[in-house]
């Protein structure tokens, strides 16, 4: 999405492209007031009250990945309209360890599965003294479907050491064929980064080898953020959390939109099909304090295949 850009020009050239593949042809025009650059109040509160968020970067390498930042409520703060502070960074053996050891462009995503709902926030990361501070370009909620409902409660442990892999193992493949949610990674063509949530009915990602995953694009809030990035920048990263031990699995590859309408008539649900290549693996055992109940599915949850 255009930085500091509102109303009819809000779009970049990727999520203009993928809106009309799509069949949208005025989607800047019905969208655009629900994007702005600063934190509407009543969201402020919500900040406060999280425990997690999700959040997007290209390694130094270039590469993308998404990681996931946990605290107790209130580690993740509005400090003015424009910037947000993460009493946070990512641990050593976090693929964006380093490159969140100075200045970097974010996507983030703070989720409350609880409740069903999340904000997207985009901009300058840079390391304090006790974590980050963002200054932000873009701000937005948007669509909570496929949000599975789960509480949270904390119990703190020591991470255990990253496993790391160029593919899937078969304990991997499994968890990942078993995921109702995941989160996902991806920046535009100038490195905007953005971060954003999948999630559907166990199954929903199918794991084609052990390098190739593919899942559905279902209806959402018409956007097309993250496949507009693709659009034009097909590196992505991916993040499954393990609700119940707290382990992380990232996943940095590539990936490409598959606009067929025949084959995403063969998913139930599906309005097109992402396929997504694995580079790079990292597994961090325990790497969240927070363990999750069990989730009561989204009724919007199409049914798996």
């Amino acid at each position: 999405m255009a930085v500091g850009v509102q109303h009819e020009n809000v779009y970049h050239e990727g999520e203009r492209a993928a809106q009309r593949r799509a069949g949208l042809f005025d989607q800047g025009g019905f969208s655009s007031r629900a994007i702005r650059a600063e934190i509407p109040e009543v969201a402020r509160g919500f900040l406060a009250q999280q425990p997690m968020v999700v959040l997007g970067a290209a390694d130094q390498g270039g590469r993308m990945w998404a990681t996931l930042l946990t605290g107790r409520p209130g580690f993740l703060q509005a400090e003015d309209a424009r910037t947000v502070t993460i009493g946070a960074r990512p641990v050593p053996g976090d693929p964006l360890h380093a490159r969140l050891g100075g200045p970097a462009q974010v996507g983030m995503l703070a989720i409350e599965p609880a409740r069903h709902r999340r904000m997207r926030m985009n901009g300058r990361a840079v390391p304090t003294a006790h974590g980050l501070r963002v200054e932000l370009d873009q701000v937005y909620s948007n669509c909570p479907k496929y949000i599975q409902k789960r509480e949270p409660a904390r119990d703190p442990a020591e991470p255990g050491e990253p496993r790391r892999s160029l593919v899937l193992s078969d304990g991997q493949r499994r968890s990942i064929a078993g995921a109702d949610t995941f989160f996902i990674a991806t920046a535009d063509r100038d490195g905007n980064a953005d971060a954003s949530h999948r999630g559907g009915a166990p199954g929903f990602v199918e794991v084609l080898s052990p390098t190739v995953l593919r899942w559905p694009d279902y209806v959402g809030n018409a956007m097309f953020n993250t496949l507009g990035n693709l659009e034009v920048q097909p590196k992505a990263g991916l993040l499954f959390p393990d609700w119940r031990t707290g382990a992380v699995l990232q996943l940095t590859g590539t990936a490409r939109t598959d606009w067929d309408p025949e084959r995403a008539a063969l998913v139930p649900g599906a309005e097109r099909l992402v396929e997504f290549t694995v580079t790079g693996v990292v597994e961090t055992p325990g790497a969240s304090p927070l363990r999750w109940t069990e989730p009561v599915p989204s009724r919007f949850n199409p049914l798996a295949r």
